[in-house]
């Protein structure tokens, strides 16, 4: 005989297939020393799958669920309210009915009981589905005992549920209930804990929502709960509701509501001392699950009874150090255009050795840097951080200026850096301003040769090798690679350009009240590499133009017959070798290309084909060479009248002097500014063939799956596999799994070793009512449709649209050409989308936080790059294009 109720003593998480996530909790805290758990017991799974199967008609109701589209909310209230009046409708089975009428008799047939639906999905680390189902409180007797179970398993098709589970990727079918039956505690004081703060994720701060009588009132909205905030054992704040009623249990059953005394609203639900008792409860249960909580609690006859716990799934998860010092993590993502998550493979190419074995770690699927040491009290604010994300700038000034982290922060316990690491650290600087006072710009240029000499070296190594030998090189290469940008013949030129276009910015405004020609000094430098590969896909595409066949042919071509397919359609014979000469030239670069297990264009050219039909249909032939050229022209006329205006100015003609130097080093070395991507990018893409040449090895000795199946495993397990011939396949799916997960979450742009997310403020700006502010970083003003791209090998670009995205890098360049304007959530003065929207000479904002959300594709749009904000002007009256 199957059995159809388990006591909470009788439960583990062990059982969470039979009791679901709300009942294996409660029978894990019910284990917890010194936690106090109203007695009860959960009604199995297996006797909700006893009762649904009893009914002939529900699995066809169920396959009807699984085929509904998600936004169809019609569609699913109807079905839902179907499938909940047939199962409230059902008879419950005798047996189930016999064993929760003797659990409720062992537990106490005189108490009231809560009852509360609990799914197999329900509570869990990776999807909470709080509130999905329902709950009854005060429910009186074995019949109403029963109904209530009833109605919880019906529930389970509850509209809400319905929707969640869908966009969470849940089987309706295979969601099972089960229901937990707890003796109720009719308390004075009820609410929610949160062992870790909420709102900005600090692991050390417990918050405690309080308010009188049930927990209800709370959770509905219908009082404003007192707010308690903990620390180390001390309350940091203190926030006082106004709980002007309370629900409390009804003597017949339920519950109602009752206004409180006048005297009662501005009491402190609890006092200080209990707060303190509840908050170590909360850090107690933490540690036993060994992840912070969302815990239910309520506080009757002097003692706080728990009911339930539960993983708080909305944190971005912290940075894993082997210290327990106060760090502060500044998201390498966000300075590199790129806020997506990077598998394992990807991540371990930024993992390095001595003495760079500090500089990054890995959270959520992302990298974050290291800033403890730079943002520090006494430290100044870095002009290049600020220029590359204006609000991770503001962040980092926020940590300094707060009283309460710079009392964290422990000096004497910074690795202190020896004589070699200022060595290093000298070099660079010596470089730069080597670059910026006395070298020629021009001179520079021999960077380039010496680079694509160390690519050719890194090439020919990897042909001579294999297997683990050549992962091996990988390893160390990567290393080597890393210094000779940032400590090699790369820094110099890039500060320096940097650091010049900073100066005369600055100095136009002190010596002339404005930088007006700063905007155009930075258009269409020369040796720009990112600009030379947009020329030539404009190029590419002129060519196209020319050919309807092709055009036509590119409409549905696939990735692995794109090129040879060509042959086939007119003028395709022509194209293909241009097409073959640009993928030779730039098929190592893609969108999101800092993560070597994105594809690359040169595995999947049909990336490209939005950019080529956009560009073909809103760009005349030749226009993209036409508006470079017109920007060298704006470029040197901007100089000539800046140097014009010095002049007229006291000290003019020594100030003009220096001017023009800082303008020739920005015009010489702006276009060095994209190189060190280029050429790490370039050695990815070798690094990445050899991999997946391994990879495919291993296909064939059965050791993977796929070969894609590298992407989720370092490279340090990646030799291993090699020399064992065994990789472990539930690692693998385990990966893929998490994954998933953090594609869903997004990452903060600085946050601390306790979780605290800091956000930084843009500070006040002159901008609309209801426009989204940002960062102006190219000035002009332009209207039009908002196209929200978040996959650009779906893009499409009419002439006069706004590009709308998350975040650009090089692989986006192609689209700057057709668009009118640029929004981009992500961004500052000095990253690529700004750069090349100046080069274009096209309106841009960056930095505008969830632009990709709150601008609709195909609304109207206004753009202000001067000021810095978007307005909204009308409704979509498109579909959407991701």
């Amino acid at each position: 005989m199957l059995t159809y109720t388990l006591f909470f003593t009788e439960i583990s998480k062990q059982d969470l297939p039979l009791v679901g996530g709300k009942g294996a909790n409660l029978g894990e805290i019910s284990k917890i020393d010194n936690v106090k758990v109203p007695s009860g017991f959960c009604i199995t799974t297996e006797a909700y799958q006893y009762f649904v199967t009893a009914s002939p008609v529900l699995a066809g109701f169920l396959d009807q669920l699984n085929d509904l589209d998600v936004e169809d909310s019609e569609a699913i209230q109807l079905l839902g309210q179907r499938i909940r009046q047939h199962m409230e409708s059902l008879p419950v089975p005798d047996e189930i009915r016999r064993q929760i009428g003797q659990a409720w008799q062992e537990t106490g047939a005189d108490y009231a009981y809560a009852v509360r639906s609990s799914a197999t999905a329900e509570d869990l680390p990776g999807a909470s589905f709080a509130g999905q189902q329902d709950t009854y409180l005060n429910i009186q007797g074995i019949d109403a005992i029963v109904d209530h179970v009833r109605k919880c398993w019906a529930s389970l098709f509850s509209d809400r549920a319905i929707v969640y589970r869908a966009r969470n990727g849940f089987d309706h079918k295979q969601v099972l209930l089960a229901v937990v039956v707890q003796r109720m505690v009719f308390p004075e004081v009820s609410g929610i804990m949160f062992t870790a703060d909420p709102v900005n994720g600090n692991r050390n701060v417990v918050s405690i929502d309080a308010s009188f009588g049930l927990g209800e009132a709370l959770v509905s909205g219908m009082v404003n709960a007192d707010l308690y905030k903990v620390k180390d054992n001390k309350i940091l704040t203190k926030q006082i509701g106004d709980k002007k009623i309370a629900i409390y249990a009804a003597p017949e059953g339920g519950t109602r509501e009752r206004a409180l005394p006048d005297e009662m609203p501005k009491c402190q639900a609890l006092t200080d001392e209990q707060v303190l008792t509840l908050a170590a409860i909360g850090k107690h249960i933490e540690q036993y699950f060994g992840s912070p909580q969302d815990i239910e609690w309520c506080f009757a006859d002097g003692i706080f009874y728990i009911v339930q716990s539960r993983p708080i799934t909305t944190l971005y998860p912290v940075p894993k150090l082997a210290d327990n010092r106060f760090h502060v993590f500044s998201s390498f993502g966000h300075q590199q255009m790129m806020t997506d998550p990077m598998k394992p493979l990807g991540l371990s190419l930024f993992q390095f050795s001595e003495p760079y074995d500090q500089i990054l770690v890995t959270a959520g699927g992302r990298l974050f840097g290291d800033a403890t040491s730079s943002c520090s009290p006494g430290k100044k604010q870095s002009v290049i951080l600020e220029r590359m994300d204006a609000l991770m700038g503001s962040a980092m000034d926020e940590v300094r200026n707060r009283r309460d982290l710079v009392a964290l922060f422990q000096p004497e316990g910074q690795r202190k850096m020896g004589f070699a690491g200022l060595k290093k650290l000298a070099g660079p600087v010596i470089k730069t301003i080597e670059n910026m006072t006395v070298n020629d710009p021009s001179q520079a240029h021999h960077v380039y040769g010496w680079a694509e000499e160390k690519i050719a070296g890194a090439k020919r190594t990897l042909r001579q090798l294999s297997g683990g030998d050549r992962i091996r090189f990988i390893d160390r290469d990567k290393t080597e690679m890393l210094t000779w940008v940032l400590h090699g013949k790369m820094m110099g030129p890039f500060m320096a350009s940097m650091l010049s276009f900073e100066l005369i910015d600055r100095l136009s405004k002190r010596w002339l009240g404005d930088s007006k020609e700063t905007e155009d000094l930075g258009k269409s430098p020369p040796r720009n590499n990112t600009s030379e590969m947009g020329l030539a896909l404009g190029d590419l595409a002129d060519i196209i133009r020319q050919y309807p066949a092709v055009i036509a042919y590119l409409h549905q071509a696939g990735d692995d017959t794109l090129l040879t397919g060509l042959e086939t359609v007119e003028g395709g014979r022509i194209v293909k070798p241009v097409f073959e000469e640009f993928l030779q030239q730039y098929g190592m670069r893609c969108t999101g290309e800092i993560d070597i297990t994105r594809p690359r264009w040169r595995e999947k050219p049909s990336q490209l084909i939005p950019a080529i039909l956009s560009h073909i249909q809103s760009v005349q032939p030749g226009e993209h060479r036409r508006k470079f050229a017109e920007g060298e022209k704006q470029a040197e006329e901007a100089a000539k009248i800046l140097s014009t205006r010095i002049k007229k100015i006291k000290g003019g003609t020594v100030r003009a002097k220096i001017m023009a130097k800082l303008i020739k080093t920005y015009r010489g070395l702006a276009g060095f500014r994209e190189y060190p991507k280029y050429f790490i990018v370039s050695h990815f893409d070798l690094y990445k063939k050899a991999i997946m040449e391994e990879a495919e090895k291993l296909v064939h000795q059965g050791v993977l799956k796929q070969a894609e199946d590298v992407y989720y495993l370092s490279l340090t397990e990646l030799e291993q596999v090699i020399r064992t011939a065994h990789a472990d396949q539930q690692l693998i799916a385990d990966r893929k799994a998490d994954y998933l997960e953090y594609e869903k979450i997004t990452p903060p742009r600085v946050m601390t070793s306790e979780g605290e997310i800091i956000y930084g403020s843009y500070g006040q700006q002159d901008a609309p009512t209801g426009s989204l502010p940002g960062i102006p970083v190219s000035a002009g003003v332009v209207e039009g449709r908002a196209r929200v791209i978040l996959k650009p090998e779906q893009a499409k670009l009419d002439k006069g649209d706004i590009l709308v995205a998350t975040f650009t890098d090089p692989g986006w360049t192609p689209f700057f050409v057709s668009a009118s304007g640029v929004v981009t959530e992500v961004g500052g003065l000095m990253t690529h989308g700004a750069i090349v929207a100046r080069e274009y000479g096209i309106p841009a904002v960056v930095g505008v936080q969830q632009a990709t959300t709150l601008i609709q594709d195909g609304q109207r749009i206004r753009v202000n790059g001067t000021k810095g904000y978007i307005e909204l002007l009308e409704d979509s009256q498109v579909n959407p294009i991701h």
